[in-house]
């Protein structure tokens, strides 16, 4: 099992959850952050820290969010490590609470 980043991540990028973990397992594009599930090793600390609730266990997807989980491992090959946390997006309160935000997402 592994934890997924979700839609409601797309534009915010809160990095909360990054220093938290223990294996380095997020990597961060330019309004996304995905985890690599081959990295993970389920801990479940990532998950509380997200302000939005944006991190779920890939046991816990909703219907429709089994594409974040390859959505998570095909970026993370392309994307770098983050582990340190930054400030989140401009705008970011803003879009937090957006639904359907897929399509905003910057590869």
């Amino acid at each position: 099992m592994t934890f997924v980043v979700t839609e409601s991540c797309i534009k915010c990028k809160y990095t909360d959850c990054v220093e938290v973990c223990p294996v380095d397992c997020f990597h961060e594009g330019p309004n996304f952050l995905v985890i690599d599930p081959d990295e993970c090793i389920d801990c479940t600390l990532c998950e509380p820290e997200c302000p939005i609730e944006a991190i779920k266990s890939e046991d816990d997807l909703a219907e429709g969010e089994e594409k974040f989980l390859e959505l998570n491992a095909e970026l993370s090959r392309e994307w770098p490590v983050i582990n340190e946390a930054k400030e989140p997006l401009e705008g970011a309160d803003d879009w937090k609470d957006k639904e359907g935000k897929l399509d905003q997402l910057e590869r």
